[in-house]
């Protein structure tokens, strides 16, 4: 018999709230978290706006020494799994550590360190940079630090599959407890690549919208849609099964039921036209939760804001959900936070949770122009008071990567 895997604690640090009822607070009234950049200086760039964290100070979470040997996607990290584990209310000395383990991914890690140390390098020589440069560059880093914080001793991993690396985290570390090999996981992911490298890459490749107007910048399945906003922020879930989480008496935000996870094993970058990779994945969810495609009602889709990306999830949700496409809602809150890469599943998990347990289904903000390729609801600029039983979070990554994960609204 398959376990029951619950959602026992959340944190998250992003541009629109510093913890989680913030977050969703923000969320409902559909703030816009998307601003002028203040991380660099963007007069030699095209890009000028981002979904920055505002008055984050890790020395509320970590040490200033610790601090000062983490790069700021681990110390985003590490205080959203403080603020989740806290939440949750677990006591490590009264669980079996071994039997606790932590997913928490990053698609690229410390860019910002690489950046400043071979900036040193080329200065002082290539001898002389810090001796925290590896530690704090390597995309597992997040995980190694929030275990040691934490004290899980189980499996620890880093899923790094770009844009779907957390939703893949929340996905894996769903079935390893329901397969029985832990009781209790913490996932989710953590991104900071607003930088001269991260922008400038991401403009280079046309990736990004070049406006100077937040409201206009993302703007998914609108047809005006030009680029993605690059985003930072961590996200984090604490993970659990059932009997444990009611044996503690531990309050349950919903449960995780299904995951599909795919590849278009197409492109680098650009997704299956189709949408079939992605409705592959969304498949695998709603067979994995043994449901039907009818049964769910919400989608936190993942909603770049690209012509692209917007256009081909449409077609996978067509694909997949058939005539039922069109009576579900489909929004995207990366219209208020922008696109935080590797973070981004995480965040937008959380988000469906909370859609889930409050009955309220988050907005796309600042929608004007309707695109008839993407003619699903979109639930435009207002969210809606309404209870869905299942909800999917999407997330679609370069290289090919599909993953979906399915959340219920919690019952005994």
């Amino acid at each position: 018999m398959r376990r029951r895997v619950v959602i026992t604690g959340m944190g998250t640090i992003n541009p629109i709230g510093n913890n989680l009822e913030d977050s969703w607070n923000n969320a409902k009234k559909g703030m816009c978290g998307i601003a002028p950049i203040t991380q660099i200086d963007t007069e030699n760039h095209a890009v000028k706006l981002a979904g920055e964290v505002k008055d984050f100070a890790p020395e509320d979470y970590i040490d200033k020494k610790d601090a000062r040997r983490m790069d700021r996607f681990s110390q985003l990290a590490i205080a959203s799994a403080v603020q989740a584990f806290e939440d949750s209310k677990l006591d490590i000395t009264k669980e079996d550590a071994e039997r606790c383990g932590v997913i928490f991914s990053s698609g690229i890690g410390g860019l910002k360190t690489i950046e400043s140390n071979f900036l040193t390098g080329q200065r002082r020589g290539f001898d002389k940079i810090s001796p925290f440069f590896i530690p704090m560059t390597i995309s597992n880093m997040a995980a190694g630090n929030i275990a040691i914080r934490v004290g899980f001793k189980g499996l620890c991993t880093c899923v790094v599959t770009a844009c779907a690396s957390s939703s893949n985290a929340i996905g894996d570390a769903f079935h390893y407890i329901r397969d029985g090999y832990a009781e209790v996981m913490l996932c989710g992911g953590a991104e900071s690549c607003v930088s001269e490298l991260g922008i400038g890459g991401f403009t280079s490749m046309q990736a990004l919208n070049t406006t100077d107007d937040p409201n206009r910048a993302s703007i998914p399945f609108d047809k005006e849609r030009a680029g993605f906003v690059m985003g930072e922020g961590a996200g984090t879930l604490i993970l659990e099964e059932y009997e444990h989480a009611k044996a503690r008496g531990a309050k349950i935000y919903a449960e995780v039921v299904g995951y599909g996870a795919t590849c278009d094993a197409h492109h680098i970058t650009a997704p299956l036209s189709d949408g079939s990779g992605g409705a592959a994945a969304m498949n695998m969810a709603i067979k994995d939760a043994g449901i039907t495609p009818e049964d769910v009602g919400y989608i936190n889709a993942h909603g770049t804001s690209t012509h692209l990306n917007d256009a081909c999830e449409t077609a996978a949700i067509k694909l997949s959900f058939g005539e039922h496409a069109y009576k579900l809602m489909v929004s995207s809150t990366k219209s208020m936070t922008g696109h935080l890469l590797g973070g981004s599943g995480a965040i937008e998990a959380i988000f469906t949770t909370m859609a889930l347990k409050d009955g309220f289904i988050p907005a796309t903000i600042n929608y004007k122009v309707p695109d008839e390729e993407c003619d699903l609801d979109i639930v435009p600029n207002e969210g809606r008071n309404v209870q869905v039983e299942y909800a999917i979070s999407n997330s679609l990554g370069f290289g090919g990567h599909n993953a979906s994960v399915l959340f219920k609204h919690f019952a005994e």
